[in-house]
C-alpha cells in the first residue's frame, strides 16, 4: 500500500527515493570523499599487511604494529600519502555509483514481487559497479603506490607520469577485470545486505541515522570479509610489489588468472587472507560513515527542493 501525504502514517522520508537523480549524484560524491578521507591512514595499512613478501625486516602483523611502524619510521604524515589520488577520483566515481544505483533500483522496484526485491538491488549495484570501478581504477593504482613501504615517488602526480612512462596507458586499468570481479560480488552483496538490514532496522522507511549507520557497517564488513582474497589479487597487480617480481624473476604481473597463481604460490591459502582484519575494520566505519552521510544529504536536499517547489506553486 503506497501512503499518500495527509495519511496518518506517512512520512516524508518515503517521497525520497523520487529524488532527483542530481541528488543522488551529489549526496554520493560528498558521502565518498567524506568516507575515504576519514578512513583513509587505515587504508594504507591494510595496503601494507597485503604486501606478500615484506621488505627484509619489515613485519605487518597487526594493525596497529603497522601504523606504529609507517608513523615512527617514515613520518606522521605517511599514513595519508596518495590522499589526493583518492579525493579526486573518488567524487565522480561515487556520483555514478549512488546515481546509477537508485536509477536503476527505482526503475525496476515495483515492476516485480516484492519477494524478488533482492535481485533487483543486486543487479543495481552490480551496474553501480561498473561505472564507479571506471573511475577509480586508475585512482586506486596511483593511491596504492604512494602507500607502498619505500614507495620511489614523490608526489601522486609524479607517480601518474612515471607510470605512464615506464608502463604505459595500460597501466592504469591493468587490475580492471580483477577490481570488477571483486567489486561486482561485494557490491552486490554490500546493497543486498544493507537494504536487507534496513527492512529489520527501519521498517517504517523514516529516515533513521542509527539504522542507517548500523546497516551500513554490518554490510560492509559481510562484504568486505567474504571479497578479501580477491582485494589481495588486486593490491598485487596495482602495486607490483618489487620484492615478489625479484623473487619470481618477472618484469610484471598481468591478469587475475597469473595473480591467483602468485597468490597461493608465495602465501599458500593463507595468502589469499592477508589484511583481512584491517579491511573489515576499515570497511565497516567506512560503509556506516557513506551511508550515514548519503542518507542524511539525499534528506535535506530533497527536503529543500520540496520546500521550493510547494512556494513556488
Amino acid at each position: 500500500m503506497v501512503r499518500k501525504p495527509g495519511d496518518p502514517d506517512y512520512d516524508e522520508y518515503e517521497a525520497l527515493p523520487s529524488s532527483s537523480l542530481r541528488t543522488h549524484m551529489i549526496a554520493g560524491a560528498i558521502a565518498g570523499i567524506m568516507e575515504h578521507c576519514v578512513m583513509y591512514p587505515l587504508d594504507s595499512v591494510k595496503t601494507r599487511m597485503q604486501s606478500l613478501i615484506p621488505t627484509p625486516g619489515v613485519e605487518y602483523r597487526t594493525i596497529m604494529g603497522t601504523l606504529n611502524h609507517m608513523v615512527q619510521g617514515e613520518g606522521v604524515f605517511r599514513p595519508v600519502r596518495g590522499l589526493s589520488a583518492m579525493m579526486i577520483g573518488t567524487g565522480p566515481a561515487h556520483a555514478l555509483y549512488f546515481g546509477s544505483y537508485e536509477y536503476v533500483k527505482q526503475g525496476m522496484v515495483g515492476q516485480v514481487p516484492a519477494s524478488y526485491n533482492h535481485f533487483i538491488y543486486g543487479f543495481a549495484g552490480c551496474l553501480a559497479t561498473v561505472f564507479h570501478d571506471g573511475v577509480m581504477t586508475p585512482a586506486d593504482l596511483v593511491k596504492q603506490r604512494m602507500q607502498m613501504y619505500a614507495s620511489p615517488y614523490k608526489s601522486c602526480w609524479d607517480c601518474m607520469r612515471k607510470t605512464y612512462v615506464a608502463e604505459g596507458a595500460a597501466a592504469f586499468y591493468r587490475s580492471y577485470t580483477t577490481q570488477l570481479s571483486m567489486n561486482i560480488p561485494f557490491q552486490s552483496l554490500h546493497f543486498v545486505v544493507y537494504e536487507f538490514m534496513q527492512n529489520v532496522t527501519n521498517k517504517e522507511k523514516t529516515y533513521n541515522p542509527k539504522a542507517h549507520m548500523v546497516s551500513g557497517a554490518l554490510a560492509g564488513a559481510f562484504a568486505s570479509a567474504v571479497t578479501t582474497p580477491l582485494d589481495v589479487c588486486k593490491t598485487l597487480l596495482n602495486t607490483q610489489e618489487a620484492t615478489t617480481l625479484k623473487t619470481l624473476g618477472k618484469s610484471h604481473i598481468s591478469g587475475m588468472t597469473y595473480a591467483i597463481r602468485t597468490v597461493y604460490e608465495i602465501g599458500g591459502i593463507r595468502g589469499f587472507f592477508q589484511g583481512m582484519s584491517a579491511r573489515v575494520l576499515y570497511q565497516m566505519p567506512s560503509t556506516a560513515i557513506c551511508w550515514s552521510v548519503y542518507e542524511f544529504l539525499k534528506y535535506v536536499i530533497t527536503k529543500r527542493e520540496s520546500g521550493r517547489n510547494s512556494q513556488s506553486s
